[in-house]
């Protein structure tokens, strides 16, 4: 896997080459239209793909406590479905409608996406290309977190939970200072 992986990524390389910062990319919301990164310019951002029939489905309260706890000073948490490990078959409005109603999820969520292999989300791409090849999701709720300058200071696979100190420890380093 990590072969093809690094086939895919010299594939990208020229594209990638061009972006600097997590702020170059953007996904599509899971109600439709664009999130792009840049919007969240300046501010810390926790980008974890999801899946809603996984061990660690309930990783999303969680996410929720992290967005309650430290969205107002500067924490932007965005979730990323995704069906690479067969546990998120079902389409947008199924997504939108299990999160909302089993876990009260409202912050930004991006369309179902590919977060691995050669047909990877560009971000993806970009993070493995970046961060290295060793720190791609190798299953869900993949953690990567951004500074607030777009770069990738650490990733988690999802053995650790949101809530999880060495998470929340970094998380706190990152944040904008006032």
């Amino acid at each position: 896997m990590l072969a093809r992986l690094a086939f895919v990524i010299a594939l990208l390389m020229p594209a990638l080459a061009a972006a600097e910062t997590a702020f170059d990319f953007a996904f599509r919301k899971l109600e439709g239209g664009e999130l792009p990164l840049s919007a969240y310019r300046g501010k810390a951002l926790l980008v974890v793909n999801t899946a809603s029939f996984c061990g660690f489905t309930s990783q999303y309260e969680g996410m929720v406590t992290l967005w309650n706890t430290y969205r107002d000073r500067g924490l932007v948490v965005i979730g990323v479905p995704s069906n690479d490990f067969n546990q998120e078959p079902g389409n947008a409005g199924d997504i939108r409608e299990f999160c909302d109603l089993t876990y009260g999820v409202d912050f930004p969520m991006a369309d179902k996406e590919q977060v691995s292999g050669p047909g990877a989300h560009p971000f993806y791409a970009w993070a493995a290309a970046t961060f290295g090849a060793d720190k791609v999701p190798s299953w869900n709720f993949h953690k990567y977190l951004i500074s607030p300058e777009g770069q990738i200071v650490a990733a988690y696979s999802g053995l650790t939970g949101p809530t999880a100190g060495s998470l929340t420890d970094a998380i706190e380093m990152v944040l904008p200072r006032p």
